[in-house]
């Protein structure tokens, strides 16, 4: 037989033990905030220090971004012709052309701080892959397949994402990957 003290002193380790637990976690957690919200950097992973690099770099996407707002056909595939799909190749074309330009441009002044020195290059180089995309999404219209555009993924995202984060990040809003192809 079991002595009805045994029972009730397991019941306190028992119940000791969930209450230790509990406020640990509330604790725990209470800590990771408080850092979170106080003392963590604010400042994004992408955001680099020269502001001139980003502000060139605005005006250099901004004004490719006017251009290939000139190139806006609202009209249907199906009132475009039996050439309707080429027709739209080729205006990707044209707008892929002037985004390469506005990157190869942009290119050509690097950033003069350490962090923009590293990570430029590794934006430069996503934005190199959605044109690739671009130019083999043309291709294939051209072939009549009207599929959607598929960009490449990295890191389990849209390229388009990453690029458009950097962009955001660094207050560069024309140099967003465009969504032309995403509609």
């Amino acid at each position: 037989m079991i002595h009805p003290m045994a029972n009730s002193s397991t019941a306190r380790a028992k119940s000791l033990i969930a209450r230790t637990t509990i406020v640990t976690t509330v604790f725990a957690l209470s800590v990771m905030w408080i850092y979170a919200f106080v003392f963590a950097s604010k400042e994004s992973v992408n955001k680099i220090a020269d502001q001139a690099w980003t502000a060139r770099a605005e005006s250099i996407c901004q004004e490719a971004f006017q251009q290939r707002l000139l190139l806006i056909d609202l009209r249907q595939i199906s009132d475009s012709g039996p050439d309707a799909l080429a027709q739209r190749a080729d205006i990707v074309d044209k707008a892929t052309d002037l985004l390469e330009s506005a990157i190869v441009e942009i290119e050509k002044v690097s950033p003069n701080d350490p962090k923009g020195l590293a990570i430029v290059p590794l934006w430069i180089s996503d934005y190199k892959t959605l044109i690739s995309d671009r130019r083999d999404y043309s291709a294939l219209l051209r072939t009549g397949d009207n599929s959607p555009f598929a960009e490449s993924m990295t890191e389990g995202l849209p390229l388009s994402e990453k690029i458009s984060t950097f962009a955001a990040d660094n207050r560069m809003l024309s140099c967003k990957a465009p969504i032309d192809l995403s509609i």
